[in-house]
């Protein structure tokens, strides 16, 4: 057994990278994570970082937190495992009626397990497509919903996510997500809501029959997309359509879901739409593997097992974990916390607009933002500054990410105070003046835009 002097993040990744394939980690830092309470990670250093990433949203309750904790070694020493494909288990039997109650779906509410985002997507297609005995599927582009091949083929946000993997799955369609940077510079926001819907429409008109959709899978805030949220009036257009045409509305709620928003489910920031099915992860235990389809019982019935069992989706230590996320969301009021605290970010980075002009668009659903670094000059994306930025922050002790090359990722734990929020920004408002002065020296290219 290899021992390590816990001093060098560099040697354990080269020793790692002996034995870690190319496709299984984005690169953005030389970090390897020690340990981390509530929202500070700890590195093999000994340094310490204020998480702004939350573990990809997966940690929304922060790190080790102590019922969660307790939770898991409870129920760890009475049973560890037995498959939920046969036999039921008391946390995840107490699970599934705690969690379909929470869902935004009236009526009788049916679950079934996963272990991951990428396979409730996956199970929630087969759900679509044995309820209505139709096979296509629409999404749309820049939506991430996993990596296994069903919900790899209704994503639509990385090359590196379709190049030498195909053919991917048939029946797959993509339509544009309405997001701002293709908002045309004449057009007020009827007029994009319009032309964007009636890009929406032009493949039910030409070449995808709409009574041969199964369904409408859309992340109602787009998270890898650029957490972007689709304007109201047009999201109730596709609804509309959905339901005119006997297509089921499906939401993806692995990234935006179990609090992010400031809700419980980031449709709910859209009143009036009720999804027919939804997926569940990331958060739901707190990071542990489990996943969820939730939908209506007339659909979650229309499959007869073993169409959606895995050996260890919904086993009792993570379901107990998700008893416990649950408890902590609520007893310690996060919805309203991530509301609030959303409201501090949103100034702290409208600030940041008026005071450096390589910020752009500021976009805030609680605490869930994507803040766009453009170019100065001529005010488009600007993954170079983007990438130093973080890069910067990194340096002085903030861990933040970048999607679609250009955009800052701002997803810390529910649970961060107030002091490290504040924390974080006066470091973030460092690399950006550092940024301003040209005192950043980082030219390499990582995380997605590395495609």
């Amino acid at each position: 057994m290899r021992c390590y002097n816990l001093s060098d993040n560099k040697k354990i990744l080269k020793d790692e990278s002996q034995s870690l394939s190319n496709a299984a980690r984005i690169k953005y830092f030389d970090l390897v994570i020690e340990s981390g309470k509530g929202a500070i990670l700890t590195d093999v250093d000994g340094k310490k970082y204020i998480d702004l990433l939350a573990s990809a949203s997966a940690t929304n309750t922060g790190h080790s937190h102590p019922h969660i904790v307790d939770a898991i070694t409870k129920q760890a020493q009475k049973l560890l495992q037995y498959t939920p494909a046969y036999f039921a288990n008391v946390p995840a039997a107490k699970l599934s009626k705690r969690l379909t109650d929470l869902s935004p779906i009236e009526g009788p509410v049916k679950l079934a397990w996963g272990n991951s985002g990428s396979d409730a997507n996956d199970a929630l297609i087969k759900f679509a497509r044995g309820y209505t005995g139709r096979s296509n599927v629409v999404s749309f582009t820049g939506a991430y919903h996993g990596s296994t091949y069903g919900s790899m083929s209704a994503s639509a946000v990385s090359l590196n996510m379709s190049r030498k993997m195909g053919p991917l799955m048939d029946g797959f369609y993509k339509v544009p997500f309405p997001s701002p940077w293709y908002r045309r510079n004449y057009e007020n926001e009827d007029e994009f809501i319009d032309r964007m819907f009636d890009e929406f429409k032009l493949p039910f008109e030409t070449y995808v029959p709409a009574d041969e959709v199964a369904v409408i899978l859309v992340e109602p805030i787009q998270g890898d997309g650029g957490i972007v949220k689709a304007p109201t009036k047009y999201l109730e257009k596709v609804y509309q359509f959905a339901h005119e045409h006997g297509i089921l509305f499906a939401v993806d709620e692995v990234n935006q879901g179990m609090g992010r928003t400031g809700k419980w489910w980031s449709i709910q920031n859209f009143p009036g739409l009720e999804p027919d099915l939804m997926s569940v992860g990331k958060s739901l235990a707190s990071g542990l593997p489990l996943s969820a389809v939730i939908g209506k019982k007339e659909i979650m019935d229309s499959l007869s097992a073993p169409a959606n069992v895995y050996t260890t989706a919904g086993n009792p230590v993570t379901t107990a974990a998700s008893l416990a996320t649950l408890d902590v969301i609520e007893d310690e009021h996060l919805l309203q916390r991530s509301h609030d605290l959303g409201l501090e970010a949103k100034k702290f980075f409208d600030e940041m607009h008026a005071k450096f002009d390589f910020v752009g668009d500021v976009r805030m659903y609680g605490l869930d933002g994507g803040i766009d670094i453009v170019n100065p000059k001529n005010q488009k994306a600007d993954t170079d500054i983007a990438t130093k930025l973080i890069y910067r922050m990194f340096e002085l002790g903030v861990v933040m990410i970048t999607v679609r090359g250009n955009i800052l990722r701002f997803q810390p734990p529910l649970v961060i105070t107030k002091e490290e929020l504040h924390q974080a920004f006066d470091i973030m408002e460092q690399a950006m003046q550092d940024e301003e002065a040209g005192k950043i020296a980082f030219d390499a290219k990582i995380g997605w835009s590395a495609d």
